[in-house]
C-alpha cells in the first residue's frame, strides 16, 4: 500500500511566500504612489505671451515690494529662482520660451527690495514689515507682491494648542474669530499699503495653496491629522478673495488651484485633481514651500496678472526717464 505524502509543510510555505509577495507588492504600491515625490524637469505652469512684454509699460519709477513669509522670500529655492527674483530679472538657465520675459524688461525705471521674512505670520507682515517699506515720491508708482496667511494655518504642525497665528489642529468653531482678525489685519495692510504710494499702486497678492491637494490628510508624511483643516483653509482664502474684490488697486493671484494635483498625492491617478500631463511635485522637502518649478509657475501667474492689469494702471503723468535711484536691494 502507497503511503501519502505529506504536503501540510509545503503548503505551508507556499502561503508564507504568497503572504511576503503581497506585503512586499503592497509597500512597492504604497512607496510609488504615497512616498515617491517626482520633481520633474523642464518650465512648469502657464505660458506667458511674449508680445505682452515686447515694449516698456511705463518710464515712471517704479518700486517693487516683497512682502509676505516663505513663499515671496523664496525658501526652497535656489539662488535666483524664487518667483520674486524671477520676476525682476531671468535667471542665467531660463527657459527659451521665458527669455527677457520680466518686469526688467518693461519697466526701465524699477527698483525692488523684497521685505519678506520666512516664517512669518500676517501679525508680523502688519507689525514688522509695513513699516519698513521705502518711501515713495508721487511719480513713483508700487508694485506689491504680497503671500500671507499660510504660516498662520499651519504652525505649529499641531505640536502645541491651536492659537490664532498658529491654528494647525483647531476646529472651525474656535478658529471663527481668527479668521474675522485676518479678514480686518489683512484690509489694514492693504489700504496702508495704498496710502503710502500717492502715485499710484498695484498690490498682487496670492491665495494660499494646498500641499494635501484638497485631501486634506497629510498623515503619511508624518503630520497629525486635522478634521477642519480644509474648511479654514478654504475659509482664509474667502478672506484673501473678498479683500482684493472690495479694491481696485488689489489683484488677486490664485496660485491654489494650478497647485492641486502637484503636492503630496500627484502620482495618484485616481484622485480629482491629478495632473495627467504633468503629475510631478512642485513643493520642496518639507512641502511647506515650493521647489524651483513650482517657483516657475508662480512667478508665471504674478505675470499674466501684471501683463493685464499694469501697462493701463500705469499710464499718468511722467515727465521724462528718472534713472533708479538704487539698483536692487
Amino acid at each position: 500500500m502507497r503511503q501519502r505524502k505529506n504536503t501540510k509543510p509545503r503548503r505551508a510555505a507556499t502561503r508564507v511566500l504568497v503572504g511576503a509577495a503581497v506585503v512586499l507588492l503592497a509597500g512597492l504600491f504604497f512607496h510609488h504612489y504615497w512616498l515617491s515625490l517626482p520633481v520633474g524637469t523642464g518650465p512648469a505652469g502657464p505660458p506667458v505671451p511674449r508680445q505682452a512684454f515686447s515694449r516698456p509699460w511705463t518710464d515712471r519709477p517704479v518700486l517693487l515690494v516683497g512682502l509676505g513669509d516663505s513663499v515671496t522670500a523664496g525658501f526652497g529655492s535656489t539662488r535666483g529662482h524664487s518667483y520674486f527674483e524671477r520676476l525682476v530679472v531671468n535667471p542665467p538657465d531660463e527657459w527659451p520660451e521665458m527669455h527677457g520675459i520680466s518686469l526688467g524688461a518693461v519697466l526701465p525705471n524699477l527698483r525692488w527690495k523684497n521685505l519678506s521674512v520666512s516664517g512669518s505670520t500676517s501679525p508680523y507682515h502688519l507689525q514688522r514689515e509695513l513699516p519698513l517699506i521705502p518711501k515713495a515720491g508721487p511719480r513713483t508708482f508700487g508694485v506689491v507682491v504680497m503671500t500671507t496667511g499660510g504660516n498662520d494655518l499651519i504652525h505649529d504642525y499641531g505640536r502645541s494648542a491651536p492659537r490664532e497665528d498658529a491654528m494647525y489642529g483647531a476646529t472651525f468653531q474656535q478658529a471663527g474669530p481668527w479668521i474675522a482678525a485676518f479678514e480686518t489685519r489683512l484690509g489694514t495692510m492693504l489700504d496702508r499699503i495704498e496710502a503710502g504710494f500717492p502715485g499710484g499702486c498695484a498690490i498682487f497678492l496670492a491665495n494660499i495653496y494646498d500641499p494635501t491637494d484638497a485631501v486634506g490628510d497629510a498623515r503619511h508624511m508624518t503630520l497629525p491629522p486635522w478634521k477642519d483643516g480644509l474648511r479654514i483653509h478654504r475659509a482664509y482664502n474667502e478672506v484673501i478673495a473678498r479683500c482684493a474684490a472690495d479694491r481696485p488697486f488689489v489683484h488677486l493671484v490664485n496660485i491654489h488651484d494650478p497647485f492641486l494635483g502637484h503636492g503630496i498625492y500627484c502620482r495618484q491617478w485616481w484622485r480629482r485633481h491629478y495632473r495627467r500631463h504633468d503629475p510631478t511635485y512642485w513643493y520642496c522637502t518639507i512641502f511647506e514651500d515650493p521647489n524651483n518649478r513650482g517657483y516657475d509657475a508662480i512667478r508665471r501667474l504674478f505675470l499674466l496678472e501684471m501683463a493685464r492689469v499694469l501697462p493701463s494702471q500705469m499710464t499718468g503723468p511722467a515727465a521724462g526717464r528718472t534713472p533708479a535711484s538704487a539698483p536692487h536691494e
